[in-house]
């Protein structure tokens, strides 16, 4: 029995879309920045968390010299990096300061123009929800400062190294969740219209995003146990493409091997790629076939490319043992292709009907409505 849907109308200066878009490439960046700080070994060397006086960085010999006696008192200073020059220390230094220093930036450029939308709220310009929903991405925003703190606060317990696995994948989690909500406000204000498609399209559509999600997720888990670094053969692992048994589950209790095993953690990942390079074939073919010379059709065909350049950039990561250069491009691709994931899914969500009222020029509100629900 088919229900009729609700729709609540969401108005925004134009300038909003633009900004949210702005923000979603500042969060791509702070992703690529962090990939290089871990791929660097330099999350761990400032050992402090200062979220106001943290932004200025040590300023004099004397600064750097007391910096860096903190870090020596790190198991990674003790277990890996002893013997480090000041010099070499300065170079992870940087790029752990440049990290959290672009975090506060991107702090700055969401509160100025969120005071500014508050105001046009007040007017009456703004919907409640678009504002409540852009209140809880600065909420997320303060999350993700405080986990990253957990992540590297693990890293300087006594005996470790580097930071958790699992910390660091909800960090990257964190992440993705703010991506999901400036993607999903920026294409709900966009002038395009939106395409509904048939369910078993629309939820196959759904269905890739939220495997792309679970796939950046298992890719952190990868980076944080440098689970990359085993089993540098493809396609197989150990000979087979099923490793055996017993190196997928040596650890004990037998669910910790899907976030402390090396080998089971890359096979998963592994695993999960396959499934999203077949499904995002079909699920491409399907759309041209029953949207053809439609943007649903391209923005799918599109998915498709980039999911499999992904997975070929992914094979030589790994059978170049993780150099620098593959790594980072092959986390800032990740964000690429979940971002246009979520932007189409968004785009072909089933709607009863989607109407925009003329825009008006001199900042004057885009009147959108935005569908609540769908039954069928």
């Amino acid at each position: 029995m088919r229900q009729s849907n609700e729709t609540v109308p969401m108005r925004a200066p134009q300038w909003v879309r633009s900004w949210l878009w702005l923000l979603v490439g500042l969060v791509v960046i702070m992703v690529t920045i962090g990939g290089a700080t871990r791929l660097t070994g330099s999350g761990l060397s400032i050992t402090e968390w200062k979220p106001l006086t943290g932004a200025i960085p040590p300023l004099s010999e004397a600064a750097w010299l007391a910096e860096f006696d903190k870090y020596r008192l790190s198991s990674q200073y003790e277990l890996l990096n002893s013997g480090m020059s000041l010099a070499a220390f300065k170079a992870i230094y940087w790029w752990e300061w440049s990290h959290r220093q672009f975090g506060r930036l991107i702090g700055l450029v969401f509160l100025m123009p969120f005071l500014i939308l508050l105001r046009a709220w007040w007017r009456g310009n703004v919907t409640g929800s678009l504002l409540w929903g852009v209140l809880g991405i600065g909420a997320l925003g303060g999350l993700q400062a405080g986990v990253g703190w957990i992540m590297v606060a693990s890293g300087l317990t006594p005996g470790m190294v580097a930071v958790a696995p699992l910390k660091l994948m909800f960090h990257m989690v964190v992440a993705v969740c703010i991506l999901t909500a400036l993607v999903s406000y920026a294409r709900a204000l966009s002038p395009l219209a939106r395409q509904g498609m048939a369910r078993p399209l629309d939820r196959c559509a759904k269905l890739l995003v939220g495997l792309i999600f679970l796939q950046i997720a298992l890719g952190a888990l990868v980076a944080g146990s440098k689970a990359g670094l085993s089993y540098n053969t493809w396609p197989l692992m150990a000979g087979r493409i099923i490793p055996p048994l017993r190196d997928l589950l040596i650890v004990s209790p037998w669910y910790e091997n899907f976030f402390d095993n090396v080998a089971l953690v890359q096979f998963q990942h592994r695993m999960v790629a396959y499934v999203i390079l077949v499904i995002a074939v079909i699920y491409a073919r399907a759309v041209r076939k029953s949207h053809p010379q439609s943007h649903a059709a391209f923005q799918a065909t599109c998915l498709a490319g980039l999911v499999l350049v992904q997975a070929a950039l992914g094979i030589i990561t790994l059978l170049l043992a993780v150099p620098l250069w593959a790594g980072l491009l092959h986390q800032i691709l990740a964000m690429v292709v979940f971002i246009t994931g979520s932007y189409h899914a968004f785009s072909v969500v089933r709607v009863r009907e989607s109407r925009r009222a003329p825009e008006r020029r001199g900042g004057k509100p885009v009147i959108l409505e935005m569908d609540q629900s769908v039954n069928a």
